[in-house]
């Protein structure tokens, strides 16, 4: 069996589910990592713009980042097919990143 094409692999992302009773695999590790990894960037980014000590910045992130995670995830748990939640998780953390890499 060959290794499927680009196109291949984009219809097979961009198609919806039969059943959306069931959320899958992909979605599921797309909304726990992504989520993670989104949440983790954003905190990063929130310590770095607060224009106080260092200890209660990091408080704030500490306390912040188990609500972001779960809101993030499910966002993204929730997309209609697993190119959005493969966007989902991606994009986010990208920009969230290249903030925090240009801000410091």
């Amino acid at each position: 069996m060959p290794f499927p094409t680009r196109s291949h692999l984009y219809i097979h992302l961009a198609t919806a589910e039969k059943s959306g009773a069931r959320i899958g695999r992909f979605r599921i590790l797309c909304a726990i990592f992504g989520g993670l990894a989104g949440a983790y960037s954003a905190m990063t980014l929130i310590v770095c713009l607060i224009p106080s000590e260092v200890g209660q910045a990091m408080i704030i992130a500490f306390l912040f980042t188990p609500l972001l995670w779960a809101c993030a995830a499910l966002w993204i748990s929730l997309a209609a097919t697993r190119l959005q939640a493969l966007l989902r998780s991606v994009v986010p953390t990208t920009l969230f990143t290249l903030a925090v890499l240009f801000r410091a």
